[in-house]
């Protein structure tokens, strides 16, 4: 009786899973933001005395952890690719400007 009252289960495509999406950017921001700050405050102990200036590499650490975080989040929501290397175009190359002259 029970497998009859289930319904079939209809698979999601990965483009229109918000809940994958958002399990994988909070997965992502937990890890980047971790490993940002732990890598803030072992280069805090070795580089800095002061207090204020390592709490400042502390928090550095975890602000750019976040940034990576927030632009791959950004990069799964909207689904465009991610800014990488840009190409030149053969039209704006150094070598045809000293040809043209």
């Amino acid at each position: 009786m029970a497998e009859e009252k289930q319904r079939p289960h209809r698979e999601i495509p990965t483009k229109y899973d918000l809940d994958a999406k958002w399990d994988a950017c909070l997965d992502l921001t937990i890890r980047r933001s971790f490993h940002s700050t732990l890598a803030g405050v072992f280069a805090a102990l070795l580089l800095f005395r002061s207090p204020t200036s390592r709490w400042a590499s502390v928090a550095f650490g975890a602000g750019v952890g976040i940034g990576r975080a927030y632009t791959e989040c950004s990069t799964i929501f909207d689904g465009s690719p991610p800014k990488g290397p840009y190409s030149v175009s053969a039209g704006h190359s150094p070598s045809s400007q000293e040809e043209d002259k």
